[in-house]
């Protein structure tokens, strides 16, 4: 069972309407789904090469349902 964790972060106003903008024109695609697809691939580009964050990163792109 996948266990989620919630989490608040500021965002410059511009990102905020570019990631609005991005949802409205992708439906299956979701703020939390993104948010995992964005936070794991960072991680593996930098460093934290294990399969936990790969595995959240191919699920989130690969996720066929929002």
């Amino acid at each position: 069972m996948n266990t989620t964790i919630s989490i608040l972060a500021e965002i410059p106003e511009d990102l905020h309407e570019v990631l609005t903008g991005y949802l409205e024109s992708h439906p299956t695609w979701d703020q939390d789904r993104l948010f995992a697809a964005a936070l794991s691939l960072f991680l593996l580009q930098n460093g934290e090469c294990d399969q936990q964050a790969g595995r959240v990163y191919l699920d989130s792109l690969f996720q066929t349902s929002a």
